[in-house]
């Protein structure tokens, strides 16, 4: 979202206005897109056409000596709060942020680093329930991010509780009180056009808080990518591991590539593949493969945006498949 509309206010908003701001000011920009959605033969037909649309608001300014920030979106015709963030800026020592959804830092901010012209090659198939499929990370709702720049590198952590529940003041949410916590490193001044950077987590799950569960109530996330760009072409490989500690779990083992291109200016195109091994502790191992292809043209603050992804083998069912085709025309105010 772009060309902000500033609007100048004396003190931040909502809780902010409790302390004594100087030279705070509100930022407001918004998004709307109308998509066209067709998934494969055998998924419920009716009307593919829908929108979605949001507004965010951006307060900064300082608070007691410390550049504070306060985020909010509201999303689909104000329905509620979708995500919000509260940041304070320690110069040297680092950023401190309360996250409640938006994704500040953490090993989730680089899940899926392969280049895109648009979405990602898994966008919109068909998840099932208690596969990660290959992702990693846990959530960001109601945890707390650390951020900072060490000798080039980009070091950000978070950690929750409750698995990353949503929650508003006054009470506590989420099935369990386990923790989670991860992080996330990279660098893009190791060589021009070189981007890099791995991540680690221990990620509380569904056995979290279970006194009688016989196996770990933390599953391991790691990952690592690299990216390179040159003359307009961007091309990037990632692997990842999840290790599923609860009873009779699959670990996962993904491995992806993506090629991105501008092949004219505002005018981008990709392809990318992906596989996903699922690591059945009493029966055979099955490989999910999926493949994605993007075309976006951008001309303004409006983008109309091409993506059909596919997969076989779907969240490590044998023979079971997925497809998708999205058109969307984007527009930011």
């Amino acid at each position: 979202m772009n060309n902000f509309k500033k609007i100048g206010l004396s003190a931040l908003a909502g809780s902010l206005a409790a302390f004594s701001a100087n030279a705070a000011e509100m930022s407001v920009s918004g998004s709307a897109k109308v998509t066209y959605f067709n998934g494969d033969g055998s998924e419920v037909t009716g009307n593919p056409f829908g929108m979605n649309t949001s507004l965010g608001f951006t307060g900064s300014g300082d608070v007691n000596g410390y550049e504070t920030t306060l985020f909010i979106t509201a999303a689909d015709q104000f329905g509620g709060m979708s995500s919000a963030s509260l940041a304070v800026d320690l110069g040297d020592l680092g950023k401190i942020t309360f996250d409640q959804g938006v994704g500040a830092g953490g090993i989730s901010t680089i899940d899926d680093k392969t280049p895109s012209a648009y979405e990602e090659i898994w966008d919109s198939l068909d998840a099932v329930a208690g596969d990660e499929n290959g992702l990693v990370g846990g959530g960001n709702s109601g945890v707390f991010v650390y951020a900072n720049t060490f000798m080039g590198s980009s070091f950000t952590a978070q950690v929750g509780k409750g698995a990353s529940a949503a929650n508003s003041d006054g009470g506590p949410s989420g099935a369990n009180g386990a923790s989670s916590w991860d992080f996330a490193i990279t660098n893009a001044d190791l060589y021009e056009g070189l981007n890099v950077g791995a991540g680690y987590g221990e990620i509380a799950n569904t056995s979290a808080g279970d006194a009688n569960a016989a196996s770990d109530d933390t599953d391991a996330h790691y990952t690592a990518f690299a990216t390179y760009t040159m003359s307009g072409v961007t091309v990037g490989y990632q692997e990842s591991v999840v290790e599923n500690n609860t009873a009779g779990g699959a670990d996962e083992q993904a491995q992806a590539w993506s090629i991105a291109a501008n092949l004219m200016d505002g005018l981008s195109v990709s392809y990318g593949e992906r596989e996903v091994e699922f690591m059945n502790p009493s029966a055979a191992h099955v490989t999910e493969d999926m493949e994605g292809v993007a075309l976006a043209y951008t001309m303004g603050s409006a983008k109309i945006s091409v993506q059909k992804n596919e997969t076989s083998n779907n969240g490590g069912t044998a023979n079971a498949v997925d497809e998708n085709l999205e058109v969307a025309l984007s527009l930011s105010f």
